[in-house]
């Protein structure tokens, strides 16, 4: 059986955006001494923000000497009819006091989705005791959002 012709096209901005707000898995990717690193992460997206729980560790500590980073994203509906969106921005550390508010703010919309805390709490469990695990809030404040899409012909 021969499968259909797939045709690859650009996401227009504003579909990009879209679905970084209904997303909530994605990988972040950041970079030190030329050396990629990439992990899932569950998030929260609002216009021009992305919001992430997480624990201290190599992504924290990349981002704060690179704080140049990206969230890609996909919406799979089958084999041959996807969405992957990139998000370019910047990493910035939700810290006391000075985002007190912000962080509240991230932590309510976090709240909102399931499995929020996962990915952060899970990995770090693995390495250290529960009480020296220090969680943090950082936002990737967004320059840039491209995406591709594959739809059968």
């Amino acid at each position: 059986m021969e499968l259909p012709p797939t045709v690859i096209s650009e996401i227009p901005e504003a579909e990009c955006r879209e679905i970084l707000l209904r997303a909530s898995l994605g990988r972040l990717g950041c970079a030190l001494d030329n050396q990629p690193y990439v992990v899932p992460i569950y998030f929260v997206c609002e216009p021009g923000c992305i919001y992430v729980f997480s624990t201290y560790g190599q992504k924290i500590e990349w981002m704060r000497a690179n704080p140049r980073v990206c969230l890609q994203v996909d919406e799979v509906t089958g084999a041959s009819q996807w969405a992957s969106v990139i998000a370019n921005g910047r990493f910035q550390e939700l810290v006391e006091p000075q985002f007190s508010e912000e962080r509240e703010h991230a932590r309510e919309l976090l709240e909102a989705r399931q499995r929020w805390w996962l990915t952060a709490l899970a990995e770090r469990r693995i390495r250290v005791p529960d009480g020296q695990v220090a969680p943090l809030f950082f936002a990737i404040r967004i320059d840039s959002v491209t995406g591709i899409r594959s739809t059968s012909a």
